[in-house]
């Protein structure tokens, strides 16, 4: 497959993203043979670890192809991206509970579906142009491929800040909120992963490991406490609102973008799944939720055709932001009796 270069190197299995023209984004078929090559080197004893990285500096990978999901949801084809999440989701699980280390260097833009073929590995690699986001909102959906899960856990409010106002995270703000672990400049790289092919141990990582440089994050934490807080998006919006600040402003505007119905839903997941019960798949479970029901019931078609198909950056979402959504958001997250997320892989 062109965009993509599966082999095994040294001791490592190798994954590569090839298609740096699209920001390596990634296609349902590349998500399809990931899946397919952990599977094969779970079992193989002469694979120690894996190593997942990308062509080109721009991007490790800028979210999921979304075109043919735009394109079958316009046609009434919703099938098509249900079963599309659900393999992707399972792909994200698998690399959460992967047995063996799973190394990914991270540089450039990773986004929406390239933080869940990166973010959940065991060792996460950031260098000085990463840019991390969860744009989802702004599409007309939630932050999907486990990304809740991680929103969930970073610290204080940080998680509903991040995924309501799709804020790019650098290195250092990565490592802060949980999305990465190490810090290492992206020219060392090459030297680092061809130590890690031929030793097929992840102990050289820590002994490239620097110190990251300072983010933004750790000092605005305060201010996203005192405002992202509330239980719903209209205690956020209240306390913006009420707050003269440069920070809140700012917020606002960010806000004022997205789909007011998949940021409400974003708030509560999010404070669903914080607490000591939360895993990869309790996550997935929730977001397959509002995914499954998306392109029928939610603005995710209007929020592609705004951002990508006609490029007007203007969406008419179904909620106003002066109305933030309850009830929709309530169905939007109910249970999908025999049609939930399941983990089995179809032969």
């Amino acid at each position: 497959m062109s965009d993509i270069n599966i082999r095994i190197a040294g001791q490592a299995g190798r994954i590569t993203l090839t298609r740096p023209q699209a920001l390596n984004a990634l296609t349902y078929d590349m998500a399809l043979a990931i899946e397919d090559a952990l599977d094969r080197w779970g079992d193989d004893d002469a694979v120690k670890l894996v190593i997942i990285d990308a062509e080109g500096d721009k991007a490790f990978c800028a979210g999921g192809d979304i075109q043919k999901l735009y394109e079958t949801g316009k046609a009434g084809d919703f099938a098509y991206g249900r079963k599309f999440w659900a393999d992707e989701y399972r792909l994200n699980a698998k690399i959460a509970e992967y047995a063996k280390p799973y190394v990914a260097f991270m540089q450039g833009f990773t986004m929406g579906g390239g933080v869940g073929i990166s973010c959940h590995g065991s060792h996460r690699i950031v260098c000085d142009n990463s840019q991390i986001a969860m744009p989802e909102c702004g599409i007309g959906l939630v932050p999907d491929v486990g990304g809740s899960m991680l929103l969930a856990r970073a610290p204080g409010r940080l998680g509903e800040y991040l995924g309501l106002t799709a804020a790019r995270m650098s290195a250092g703000d990565a490592i802060f909120a949980g999305f990465a672990d190490t810090y290492i400049p992206s020219e060392f790289w090459p030297d680092l992963i061809a130590q890690l092919e031929t030793e097929g141990c992840v102990t050289a990582i820590t002994a490239a490991s620097m110190a990251p440089p300072q983010g933004v994050m750790t000092d605005l934490l305060p201010e996203i406490d005192s405002h992202f807080g509330g239980e719903t998006l209209r205690d956020i919006l209240n306390s913006l609102r009420a707050d003269g600040s440069a920070f809140s402003a700012e917020t606002l505007k960010s806000l004022s973008r997205n789909s007011p119905l998949s940021m409400a839903a974003a708030v509560e997941m999010i404070h669903r799944l914080r607490g000591p019960s939360l895993d990869i798949r309790k996550a997935l479970e929730m977001e397959y939720r509002f995914t499954y029901r998306a392109m029928e019931h939610g603005d995710f078609l209007e929020g592609i055709r705004a951002a990508i198909i006609d490029k007007d950056r203007n969406p008419n979402w179904q909620h106003d932001l002066d109305n933030p959504p309850s009830m929709a958001v309530t169905k939007m997250l109910m249970p999908l009796g025999p049609e939930k997320l399941t983990f089995e892989k179809e032969d």
